[in-house]
Formats: C-alpha cells, sequence, structure tokens
C-alpha cells in the first residue's frame, strides 16, 4: 500500500491517512467546543489541569505510538491556551507541566548524581560465532537449555538514566562511570518525547510501597537531524560532530537548555535499575510497560526462543541498518526473564544474561581525486586521501589518513576505493575496486622533497617513514606548537589549531618559547580570518584572550617531563621523558649526560639515546630551551622532601589504566603519577606480570585481555580507595 508521511517522519498507509485527516477535523471541533465550555467555568485550576493531561495525551500518542490523533494545530491551541492560563496564574504553575520544557540558563550544572544501581556496560560478540557461544553457555547456565532471549537493537546514542518520584520525573543522569553521573535534569525536560510525569494506566504495576524508579535508556539524534547540525556547523566555520553519538552527549551537556531543545534529541527506552520495582516478569513485559507508561520504545523488538531465531533477527536488522532514521551499532540479546538475570549475576563490568552483538564497520566506495602529503611535528610524511565525500557511519567522509600503505594497498589516483570508519570514528581506506580502475591509473610515488619548505626527503636505513631534515619547515613548526600546548604536554586550555594558526600567519609564533611573550591585548584582537554578517574582521575578543593568558601562565609550572615530552623531540614519548626527568631532574643535568649515559637507562636504549643528545646540541633548540627557562617555566623538578615522600606501599605492583576516569576527572596520566608516587609501576600494556588493570568507563581491549589472563581487575572506586589509602583491595 502507498505511504504518507506523518509529523514523524513515520510512515503509514494511505487508506489510514484519510480517516486520520477525518479524525484531526473532528477533534478540533471537538476542542473549539471545549474553549466554549471552558469560557464559562470558573475554576482555573481544574481547567489547567485538563489541559496538561489533554497535551500529555496527544504527546505520548504522537512520540510513543507514532500515532496523533489531532492535528499539529490542534496541538498548538491546546499549548497556546495553557500558557495562557498559568500566565494568568502563576500560583499554578508546576515543574511537571508541558510548558515547562525548557528551564533558565543553569551556570552550575552537571553535578554528579549517584545511580540507585550501577549502570553495567556490555560483552561484545564480534560475529555470530561468537554469539553462538555466548548462547551455548547460557543455556548450560540456565540448565541446559536456551530459555527465552529478548532482542532489541542497540542503539548508538548516549545512555541516560530518568528518576521518578510518585510518578513525576525529579532527575536525569548520564551513565558516567556506571556509578556516578552527570545531573543533566534541565536538558532531558527539553527533549520531547520524554514525559514528564508517568501515565496513570501505568502505574498499577508499580511494587506496593515503591514512590521512585530509575529507568534507563539511550538518547539519540535522528540522522535528519546529525546532518541538519553538521551543515549549519560548516557554514558557521565549525567542526563538525564525528558522529551522531558524539553529537548527542555534546547536546546533553549543552549549558543553556535551550540549544539542547534546539538540537532535536530522541530517546528510547528499555530498562530500570531495580526490576523488583515493577510487578512485571521479564524485559518483553518491561517494555510493554514502558510504553504504557509514556516512553518512546523501539519497536524493532523481539521474543526469541531459538539460536537461529536470534541470528535471523541480527541478520534482519543488519540489512535495514541503512534505512532506519537513526544509527545503530549492533542488537542487544537479553535473557527474557528477570529471575534467570538474577540468577545468572554479573561479571566486574557486565551482566552475564546479556550480550551486545557488534555489526562490522560500515563500509562505503567512493571516487578518490588525489593523494596530498602532510608533514607531522617531528618532519614525518604522511599520505593522506582526498576523496569524493561520502556518508559513513553517520558524518560525511572526504580525507583519510593512508599512512605507509599507499604501496601495500596499491591506492591510485582514480580509484574507487573502499572506506570505512575504524572504531566508527576514524576514516580509513581499505583498499581499491581493481575492476572499476581507470586504465591510465599511475601508480603513487612519495615526492622527493618536502611539498612545505622544498626540502630533501630522507628514508632513514630500517624505517618505513619519509621524512624532511629541515628544522625550519613551516609545517612542523605548526605541529610543534600544537604539541606544546597539547593536554599531554603543557596543557595549555584552548589552544586550539585555529588560534595557533592564525598566531604563525601573522608571524607571532615562531617557536615554543613565544607562548609566554603574548599578552591579552594582542590575543584579543587577533584576527581570526573571518567577517560578520557587517564584513566586519572577527577578533579573538578579551574574554578567550584572558583565559589564554592565564593556561598559558599556568603551564609555567608543569612538571620538568611535561616540558621534555612538549618538546617534541623524536621518539620521547611521555613515558620515556618521565624515565628521562626521574633519572635527570633537571635540563642542565640531562644536557651533561653522554650518550652512552643515557643509552644505559632502563627503557631508552641506543636509538631513543642518540635522538635526545643530538637533540639537547643542536644550537637552535638549546636556544629554544634557554629562552624558555628565562621566562619561568619550570625545565627542573624540585628536590623532593623526603618528609613529605608518601609511604611507597605499592612497591614491586604494576598497574596498567584504561577507559576514562568519569568520576574523579582525572586522566589516565594523573591518575598514573599518584600510583607511581606510592611506589606503583605503571604499564601501558597488559601481560600475566601485570598485578591489577584499572577499567574506566569505555574500557576496551586491555580489559578483555586482564580477563583473559586473570588479572584482577579494579574499577574507579577501587583505584580512589588505593590512591587515598595506599593499600590494594585483598
Amino acid at each position: 500500500m502507498a505511504k504518507a508521511p506523518n509529523a514523524f517522519g513515520a510512515f503509514f498507509p494511505m487508506e489510514e491517512v484519510k480517516t486520520a485527516v477525518e479524525n484531526m477535523a473532528d477533534e478540533q471541533q471537538n476542542l473549539l467546543d471545549e474553549r466554549a465550555l471552558a469560557e464559562a467555568t470558573s475554576d482555573p485550576a481544574a481547567r489547567i489541569e485538563a489541559l496538561r493531561r489533554e497535551i500529555e495525551h496527544h504527546t505520548y500518542l504522537y512520540y510513543a505510538q507514532d500515532a496523533p490523533e489531532i492535528s499539529d494545530g490542534a496541538f498548538d491551541s491546546l499549548m497556546r491556551e495553557l500558557r495562557e492560563l498559568e500566565a494568568a496564574h502563576p500560583e499554578l504553575v508546576d515543574p511537571s507541566s508541558p510548558t515547562q520544557r525548557v528551564g533558565g540558563y543553569v551556570g552550575e550544572q552537571f553535578a554528579p548524581v549517584r545511580h540507585a544501581r550501577r549502570m553495567y556496560s556490555l560483552d561484545n560478540a564480534m560475529d555470530l560465532d561468537e554469539l553462538d557461544e555466548w548462547m551455548e553457555r547460557t543455556a548450560e547456565a540456565c540448565g541446559g537449555a536456551l530459555p527465552p532471549l529478548c532482542c532489541e537493537l542497540k542503539i548508538d546514542g548516549s545512555s541516560i538514566a530518568l528518576t521518578y518520584e510518585d510518578g513525576v520525573l525529579v532527575r536525569a543522569a548520564t551513565r558516567g562511570d556506571g556509578t556516578t553521573g552527570e545531573d543533566v535534569t534541565v536538558n532531558m525536560r527539553t527533549v520531547r518525547d520524554v514525559p514528564l510525569r508517568l501515565r496513570d494506566e501505568a502505574r498499577g504495576a508499580i511494587a506496593p510501597g515503591v514512590e521512585t524508579l530509575e529507568l534507563r535508556g539511550e538518547v539519540y539524534m535522528p540522522k535528519k537531524s546529525f546532518e541538519a547540525l553538521n551543515a549549519a556547523a560548516e557554514e558557521e566555520g565549525r567542526a563538525p560532530f564525528a558522529n551522531p553519538r558524539n553529537a548527542a552527549a555534546g547536546s546533553l551537556r549543552q549549558k543553556d537548555p535551550a540549544v539542547t531543545k534546539m538540537r532535536d534529541l530522541s530517546t528510547f527506552m528499555y530498562a530500570i535499575a531495580d526490576d523488583a520495582a515493577l510487578e512485571v516478569e521479564g524485559q518483553w513485559e518491561l517494555l510493554q510497560w514502558l510504553r504504557k507508561a509514556g516512553f518512546h520504545v523501539n519497536p524493532d523488538v523481539r521474543l526469541c526462543t531459538t539460536a537461529e531465531e536470534v541470528r535471523g533477527f541480527c541478520r534482519e536488522c543488519l540489512d535495514r541498518r541503512e534505512s532506519l532514521p537513526y544509527e545503530i551499532d549492533g542488537v542487544v540479546v537479553k535473557v527474557n526473564a528477570f529471575a534467570q538475570q538474577e540468577s545468572m549475576g554479573y561479571t566486574a563490568r557486565a551482566p552475564r544474561w546479556a550480550v551486545a552483538f557488534k555489526f562490522p564497520p560500515e563500509e562505503k566506495t567512493t571516487l578518490l581525486h588525489d593523494i596530498t602529503v602532510q608533514v607531522g611535528r617531528t618532519g614525518k610524511l604522511t599520505p593522506v586521501a582526498e576523496m569524493e565525500p561520502v556518508v559513513v557511519a553517520g558524518s560525511t567522509v572526504a580525507r583519510a589518513t593512508l599512512h605507509n600503505e599507499v604501496q601495500r594497498k596499491d591506492v591510485r589516483v582514480g580509484d574507487t576505493v573502499i572506506v570505512r570508519k575504524a572504531g566508527d570514528v576514524i576514516p580509513e581506506v581499505l583498499g581499491p575496486v581493481l575492476a572499476l580502475r581507470p586504465a591510465d591509473a599511475a601508480v603513487w610515488r612519495m615526492p622527493a622533497t618536502c611539498p612545505s619548505c622544498g626540502s630533501p626527503v630522507i628514508r632513514e636505513e630500517g624505517e618505513v617513514d619519509f621524512r624532511c631534515i629541515s628544522i625550519d619547515c613551516p609545517a612542523q613548526a605548526l605541529e610543534r606548537l600544537l604539541h606544546w600546548a597539547s593536554r599531554g604536554a603543557m596543557d595549555i586550555d584552548g589552544m586550539g589549531e585555529e588560534i595557533v594558526s592564525r598566531l604563525v600567519e601573522s608571524g607571532r609564533l615562531t617557536d615554543v618559547a613565544d607562548y609566554y611573550t603574548l599578552d591579552e591585548v594582542e590575543l584579543a584582537l587577533l584576527d581570526m580570518g573571518r567577517v560578520n554578517k557587517d564584513g566586519e574582521p572577527i577578533r579573538l575578543g578579551s574574554t578567550v584572550a584572558k583565559k589564554l593568558v592565564a593556561a598559558i601562565d599556568g603551564s609555567r609550572a608543569r612538571p620538568f617531563s611535561r616540558a621534555l615530552f612538549g618538546l617534541g623531540i623524536r621518539h620521547v614519548g611521555k613515558t620515556i621523558a618521565e624515565l628521562l626527568a626521574a633519572a635527570y631532574p633537571s635540563i642542565e643535568a640531562l644536557m651533561e649526560a653522554s650518550e652512552e649515559d643515557l643509552a644505559a637507562l632502563d627503557g631508552v636504549g641506543p636509538k631513543i639515546a642518540r635522538s635526545v643528545y643530538l637533540f639537547l646540541r643542536t644550537p637552535d633548540n638549546a636556544a629554544v630551551i634557554e629562552r624558555l627557562r628565562k621566562r619561568g617555566v619550570a625545565m627542573a623538578d624540585e628536590a623532593a622532601d623526603p618528609d613529605e615522600q608518601l609511604p611507597q606501599t605499592l612497591e614491586g605492583l604494576t598497574f596498567v589504566l584504561t577507559g576514562s576516569l568519569v568520576e574523579s576527572g582525572m586522566t589516565r596520566d594523573e591518575a598514573g603519577a599518584a600510583l607511581k608516587a606510592r611506589g606503583a609501576k605503571v604499564s601501558g600494556s597488559v601481560s600475566k606480570k601485570t598485578s591489577y588493570v584499572v577499567a574506566g568507563e569505555a574500557a576496551g581491549s586491555k580489559y578483555d585481555k586482564a580477563v583473559t589472563l586473570g588479572v584482577p581487575v579494579l574499577d574507579e572506586a577501587a583505584l580512589l580507595r588505593i590512591l587515598e589509602t595506599g593499600e590494594v583491595p585483598e
């Protein structure tokens, strides 16, 4: 049957549309009759309550059921009357009123919120074989027979927890680290498919004595809304979002709720913190209750009783992935019965009774127009694919780094290439479609001279990378400046690529020591290379300038190892910089060290030693270091006071940190430094010798390896206890 779109973007048969139109006309007449009747009543409180109920009912039909009964105009007339009545009777305004979805600006938002129960991550099944293995384990845990399984789409959005007290929305929180999230109540109230209070017909299923419900789901941004958001960003010269998931998460954390409202977010709800709070026996019943309560519940759900039904549902969803109006990245399979879920229990990070079947990365084909070359801060030349823009995993891709794989993959200008996003974030060219290769497509070669400065390009023996050998290369200068200001180095907050590029173009920045000569006035007047609607140049402005100067000033006191890393010495990453600073706690001591002394350090070796030795003895580099010192940048660590040294209770233990530390707000580097202060060793890789793995938010392969090797896994709360007490869990 032919279909027509409704106000939600959904589609209904034409016969249904005709009937709906007739019903809308009748409903509008009824509304007019109601208004006439309302004018005769002397009870505004009763009228306000009736209007709220009516609006809530139609909101429910509109968003949760995709089945509106009245026109947009009729709905707007109800809202207009309610606003007028509440304006006339402000004492009757209630936070749960539909008119109160957007509040005022809240400056101190995002306070920590502790969840009623932990919000766990899910273990992944990367293919159907791994999914089968999980179903076999599940059947074994349930007495040998596979229990009914509830299969749902895995929405690619941002997790949310909504708390209702006496049926009224009182709090919304992000997932955070699973234990503690951020308060985003004000912003979530703007999301139109979130009910501000539960529907009466659903409240009978709430268990006796239960007053508070914490319900969980996913906030997402529809594809069309995401495309419109990124199009607007590009027009305004702002960086687009990488994917709808990042866009949804960023929209939830806006300081102005009006901005969140404009982002057109939606939700799908699918869980409850405590299933004992409802008189339902399983996931399937819970989804029906959520829909009845007024929530938007994804219709693509199936209760399966066999492994083949589960596999079939996964295949169907993968085939339909591109046609859906929102992004999905897999299927979540759950044991349906809550009693069986409880008996199966949890691992340290995930429920045993659920698994996420992950779809393979989305792949697209597009035309390769050109291969350009970027020059990095160490002079490394990297080929970049310049392609016909194509939408992959929710965002437009036009460029992708080829690293040193141009020859291995035999990618040529004019090729039709296969593109995907590694981890749904980083664009990657997989290779050419040879059958579509033009006859005249030539093999690509690395240029013999640097595209930035024209200096010779070399490749050292035993290395795959090509490098520009000029120290005056402009491309290297920009990258070096950005590296110095980066979070892992001197952490000059706000000093991003756009500002640094403008300062370099103006001639104001040539090396890292120049940062410490900038002042508020000249930064405020910095021309950003754009004009306003009146044709006047846009300046950086005094507010941003003041923050930048403060950040620059604060960077002077960073530990010596951070400055050493920030200098951009080849082969010297953060770990090596820390090793060097520990052995030679001042730049003078390091400069006096011989190449042999450096090579003898555990973890350094001759290759790194030579790079450091030559860098520090290059006159231009030594001059920059001297200028940094004169301008107050700490090029030495203060000698530790033995009386202030923490007890070395973690000596002999090796920790590996993975994921984000959301609860404390620490970076992994900061947490690692705190562990080292108590004598621990912090490693970047997991092995049988690892004592503990600390798994934060979005822990990845290191967590999986720890589980495989039987290495104890700690959450962030355990880490904080260790840092506080100096004692590890027994």
